[in-house]
Protein backbone atom coordinates (compact mmCIF):
# COMPACT_ATOMS: atom_id res chain seq x y z
CA UNK A 1 0.00 0.00 0.00
CA UNK A 2 1.21 3.72 -0.83
CA UNK A 3 2.49 5.70 2.35
CA UNK A 4 2.52 9.32 3.00
CA UNK A 5 5.78 10.05 2.92
CA UNK A 6 7.62 12.30 5.60
CA UNK A 7 9.63 15.49 4.05
CA UNK A 8 13.37 14.87 3.22
CA UNK A 9 15.84 15.71 5.61
CA UNK A 10 17.63 18.45 4.74
CA UNK A 11 21.23 17.72 2.76
CA UNK A 12 23.67 16.94 6.26
CA UNK A 13 26.33 19.00 4.45
CA UNK A 14 24.85 22.30 5.16
CA UNK A 15 23.88 21.37 9.02
CA UNK A 16 26.26 22.90 11.82
CA UNK A 17 26.78 20.48 14.09
CA UNK A 18 27.41 22.87 17.19
CA UNK A 19 23.90 24.28 16.45
CA UNK A 20 22.31 20.86 16.34
CA UNK A 21 23.79 20.27 19.20
CA UNK A 22 22.61 23.36 21.23
CA UNK A 23 19.10 21.99 19.61
CA UNK A 24 19.41 18.81 21.41
CA UNK A 25 19.64 20.77 24.56
CA UNK A 26 16.34 22.26 24.40
CA UNK A 27 14.81 18.84 23.37
CA UNK A 28 16.67 17.49 26.67
CA UNK A 29 15.50 20.33 28.40
CA UNK A 30 11.41 19.69 27.10
CA UNK A 31 11.72 16.49 28.38
CA UNK A 32 13.21 16.54 31.36
CA UNK A 33 10.71 16.89 34.97
CA UNK A 34 12.88 19.33 36.63
CA UNK A 35 16.21 21.55 36.25
CA UNK A 36 19.37 19.52 34.74
CA UNK A 37 22.38 19.85 35.75
CA UNK A 38 25.42 20.55 33.22
CA UNK A 39 26.78 16.51 33.51
CA UNK A 40 23.89 15.27 32.72
CA UNK A 41 23.23 17.31 29.79
CA UNK A 42 26.53 16.77 28.01
CA UNK A 43 26.12 13.28 28.74
CA UNK A 44 22.76 13.48 26.69
CA UNK A 45 24.31 15.13 24.02
CA UNK A 46 27.77 13.26 23.75
CA UNK A 47 29.85 16.63 24.23
CA UNK A 48 32.32 17.75 26.79
CA UNK A 49 30.89 19.80 29.59
CA UNK A 50 33.06 22.95 28.61
CA UNK A 51 31.52 22.50 25.17
CA UNK A 52 27.96 21.70 26.68
CA UNK A 53 28.02 24.97 29.27
CA UNK A 54 29.16 27.29 26.17
CA UNK A 55 26.27 26.19 24.33
CA UNK A 56 24.39 26.74 27.32
CA UNK A 57 25.66 29.99 28.56
CA UNK A 58 24.70 31.43 24.97
CA UNK A 59 21.33 29.98 25.18
CA UNK A 60 20.78 31.70 28.36
CA UNK A 61 22.00 34.83 26.70
CA UNK A 62 19.23 35.11 24.22
CA UNK A 63 16.45 34.08 26.86
CA UNK A 64 16.22 30.44 25.36
CA UNK A 65 17.37 28.85 28.81
CA UNK A 66 17.24 29.41 32.16
CA UNK A 67 19.27 28.49 35.23
CA UNK A 68 20.00 28.54 38.62
CA UNK A 69 23.32 28.35 40.96
CA UNK A 70 26.58 29.15 40.14
CA UNK A 71 29.66 27.79 37.65
CA UNK A 72 29.08 24.22 36.48
CA UNK A 73 26.69 23.65 39.50
CA UNK A 74 24.18 25.69 37.75
CA UNK A 75 20.76 23.42 36.91
CA UNK A 76 18.62 24.54 34.02
CA UNK A 77 14.99 24.57 32.56
CA UNK A 78 13.62 25.98 29.68
CA UNK A 79 14.01 29.98 29.25
CA UNK A 80 10.74 32.35 28.31
CA UNK A 81 12.35 33.17 25.08
CA UNK A 82 10.85 30.22 23.54
CA UNK A 83 7.05 31.17 25.00
CA UNK A 84 7.79 34.42 22.33
CA UNK A 85 9.14 32.55 19.33
CA UNK A 86 6.23 29.86 19.83
CA UNK A 87 3.95 32.89 19.85
CA UNK A 88 5.42 34.69 16.73
CA UNK A 89 5.85 31.02 14.91
CA UNK A 90 2.03 30.30 15.59
CA UNK A 91 1.20 33.75 13.95
CA UNK A 92 3.37 33.53 10.73
CA UNK A 93 2.19 29.62 9.87
CA UNK A 94 -1.90 29.21 8.57
CA UNK A 95 -2.67 25.86 8.60
CA UNK A 96 -4.01 26.70 4.80
CA UNK A 97 -0.37 27.09 4.06
CA UNK A 98 0.96 23.71 6.17
CA UNK A 99 -1.66 21.62 4.35
CA UNK A 100 -1.54 22.00 0.97
CA UNK A 101 1.74 19.44 0.19
CA UNK A 102 -0.28 17.16 2.35
CA UNK A 103 -3.48 17.27 0.30
CA UNK A 104 -1.77 17.35 -3.04
CA UNK A 105 0.08 14.16 -1.70
CA UNK A 106 -3.25 12.43 -0.94
CA UNK A 107 -5.06 13.43 -3.65
CA UNK A 108 -2.09 12.03 -5.85
CA UNK A 109 -2.28 8.63 -3.59
CA UNK A 110 -5.73 8.21 -3.52
CA UNK A 111 -7.19 9.86 -6.63
CA UNK A 112 -9.81 11.71 -4.74
CA UNK A 113 -10.46 15.42 -3.91
CA UNK A 114 -8.77 16.20 -0.97
CA UNK A 115 -9.12 19.27 1.71
CA UNK A 116 -8.52 20.87 5.11
CA UNK A 117 -11.09 22.35 7.22
CA UNK A 118 -11.15 24.17 10.42
CA UNK A 119 -13.67 24.24 13.41
CA UNK A 120 -15.56 27.33 14.18
CA UNK A 121 -17.44 25.78 17.08
CA UNK A 122 -20.46 24.91 15.58
CA UNK A 123 -19.69 23.64 11.92
CA UNK A 124 -16.41 22.28 10.02
CA UNK A 125 -15.25 25.30 7.83
CA UNK A 126 -13.08 24.20 4.75
CA UNK A 127 -10.26 26.88 4.15
CA UNK A 128 -8.19 24.60 1.11
CA UNK A 129 -8.35 21.71 -1.29
CA UNK A 130 -7.28 19.72 -4.12
CA UNK A 131 -9.64 18.53 -6.72
CA UNK A 132 -9.12 14.84 -7.57
CA UNK A 133 -7.80 13.47 -11.40
CA UNK A 134 -11.16 12.85 -12.49
CA UNK A 135 -13.90 14.13 -14.52
CA UNK A 136 -15.96 14.33 -11.07
CA UNK A 137 -15.74 17.67 -9.40
CA UNK A 138 -17.48 18.40 -5.72
CA UNK A 139 -19.18 21.71 -5.12
CA UNK A 140 -17.14 22.42 -2.13
CA UNK A 141 -16.60 26.19 -2.01
CA UNK A 142 -13.92 28.09 0.27
CA UNK A 143 -15.33 29.07 3.33
CA UNK A 144 -18.47 26.93 3.13
CA UNK A 145 -19.45 25.33 6.52
CA UNK A 146 -20.73 22.05 7.06
CA UNK A 147 -22.39 20.38 9.52
CA UNK A 148 -20.41 18.19 12.06
CA UNK A 149 -23.16 15.18 12.57
CA UNK A 150 -23.13 14.47 8.65
CA UNK A 151 -19.59 14.91 6.87
CA UNK A 152 -16.59 12.80 7.40
CA UNK A 153 -14.42 16.07 8.07
CA UNK A 154 -17.19 17.41 10.48
CA UNK A 155 -17.47 14.02 12.17
CA UNK A 156 -13.53 13.38 12.29
CA UNK A 157 -13.28 16.87 14.63
CA UNK A 158 -16.42 15.57 17.17
CA UNK A 159 -14.17 12.48 17.42
CA UNK A 160 -11.44 14.79 19.35
CA UNK A 161 -13.53 15.27 22.14
CA UNK A 162 -15.38 13.52 24.62
CA UNK A 163 -18.87 12.29 25.00
CA UNK A 164 -19.72 14.91 27.35
CA UNK A 165 -18.58 17.87 25.42
CA UNK A 166 -20.45 16.75 22.25
CA UNK A 167 -23.50 16.63 23.64
CA UNK A 168 -22.62 19.86 25.17
CA UNK A 169 -21.47 20.80 21.18
CA UNK A 170 -24.74 19.60 19.88
CA UNK A 171 -27.22 20.90 22.81
CA UNK A 172 -30.46 22.28 21.57
CA UNK A 173 -29.85 21.95 17.91
CA UNK A 174 -31.14 19.77 15.06
CA UNK A 175 -29.17 16.85 13.56
CA UNK A 176 -30.84 17.20 9.81
CA UNK A 177 -31.52 14.04 7.83
CA UNK A 178 -29.61 15.12 4.37
CA UNK A 179 -30.28 11.33 3.39
CA UNK A 180 -31.52 8.18 4.53
CA UNK A 181 -28.58 6.95 5.76
CA UNK A 182 -27.83 10.31 7.77
CA UNK A 183 -27.06 9.92 11.50
CA UNK A 184 -30.14 11.98 13.25
CA UNK A 185 -29.88 11.21 16.97
CA UNK A 186 -27.23 12.11 19.53
CA UNK A 187 -27.26 8.50 20.48
CA UNK A 188 -26.17 7.06 17.02
CA UNK A 189 -23.55 9.62 16.52
CA UNK A 190 -21.95 9.31 19.94
CA UNK A 191 -21.81 5.47 18.60
CA UNK A 192 -20.24 6.04 15.62
CA UNK A 193 -18.05 8.60 17.05
CA UNK A 194 -16.11 5.86 19.42
CA UNK A 195 -15.77 4.07 16.24
CA UNK A 196 -13.89 6.61 14.41
CA UNK A 197 -11.65 7.14 17.64
CA UNK A 198 -10.83 3.67 17.73
CA UNK A 199 -9.59 3.42 14.06
CA UNK A 200 -8.30 7.02 14.09
CA UNK A 201 -10.40 8.26 11.26
CA UNK A 202 -14.38 8.94 10.41
CA UNK A 203 -16.54 8.06 7.71
CA UNK A 204 -19.15 9.86 5.99
CA UNK A 205 -21.05 6.94 3.99
CA UNK A 206 -23.73 8.67 1.99
CA UNK A 207 -24.44 10.60 4.78
CA UNK A 208 -24.57 13.96 3.81
CA UNK A 209 -25.15 13.40 0.02
CA UNK A 210 -26.44 10.24 -1.87
CA UNK A 211 -23.46 8.69 -3.64
CA UNK A 212 -20.45 10.26 -2.23
CA UNK A 213 -18.54 9.27 0.72
CA UNK A 214 -15.79 11.17 3.08
CA UNK A 215 -12.94 9.96 4.85
CA UNK A 216 -11.79 12.43 7.70
CA UNK A 217 -8.90 12.26 9.92
CA UNK A 218 -8.13 15.29 13.01
CA UNK A 219 -5.28 17.41 12.82
CA UNK A 220 -4.30 18.33 16.36
CA UNK A 221 -1.90 21.25 17.39
CA UNK A 222 0.78 22.46 19.64
CA UNK A 223 -1.07 22.35 22.45
CA UNK A 224 -3.07 19.22 21.64
CA UNK A 225 -6.64 21.08 20.87
CA UNK A 226 -8.39 20.35 17.47
CA UNK A 227 -6.91 22.39 14.85
CA UNK A 228 -9.39 21.07 12.43
CA UNK A 229 -8.92 17.49 10.40
CA UNK A 230 -8.17 16.64 6.82
CA UNK A 231 -10.64 14.56 4.40
CA UNK A 232 -10.84 12.83 0.86
CA UNK A 233 -14.14 12.62 -0.72
CA UNK A 234 -15.12 10.24 -3.88
CA UNK A 235 -17.96 8.38 -5.39
CA UNK A 236 -19.57 5.83 -3.36
CA UNK A 237 -18.52 3.10 -6.05
CA UNK A 238 -14.62 4.20 -5.52
CA UNK A 239 -15.00 2.99 -1.75
CA UNK A 240 -15.67 -0.66 -1.58
CA UNK A 241 -15.41 -1.63 1.80
CA UNK A 242 -10.99 -2.60 1.77
CA UNK A 243 -10.79 0.52 0.08
CA UNK A 244 -11.86 2.41 3.18
CA UNK A 245 -9.51 1.15 5.46
CA UNK A 246 -6.75 1.64 2.93
CA UNK A 247 -7.85 5.23 2.23
CA UNK A 248 -8.75 5.69 6.08
CA UNK A 249 -5.08 4.77 7.14
CA UNK A 250 -3.47 7.22 4.71
CA UNK A 251 -5.67 10.10 5.88
CA UNK A 252 -5.15 9.22 9.31
CA UNK A 253 -0.73 9.15 8.81
CA UNK A 254 -1.15 12.32 6.54
CA UNK A 255 -3.40 14.33 9.69
CA UNK A 256 -0.80 12.80 12.35
CA UNK A 257 2.03 14.48 10.07
CA UNK A 258 0.31 17.40 9.31
CA UNK A 259 -0.88 17.73 13.60
CA UNK A 260 3.20 17.63 13.70
CA UNK A 261 3.91 20.66 11.60
CA UNK A 262 1.96 22.33 14.20
CA UNK A 263 3.71 21.26 16.95
CA UNK A 264 1.55 18.83 18.31
CA UNK A 265 3.67 15.90 19.94
CA UNK A 266 1.56 12.81 20.71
Amino acid sequence: MNQIRPAPPEDARYQVRSVGRALDLLDRLAAAQEAVGLSDLARQVGASKSATYAMLQTLCARGLVDSAGEGFARRYTLGMGLARLGHLAARQVTLTDLAQPYLRELTGLTHLGSRVATFDGARAVMIAQVDGPTAVRFNLHMGAREELHCSGIGKAILSTFDDATVRELLAGRDLPRRTARTLTTVEALLADLQQARERGFAVDDEEDADGICCVGAPVFDHSGGCAGALSVTGLKVSFPGSRVREVGHLVRTSAAALSARLGWLP
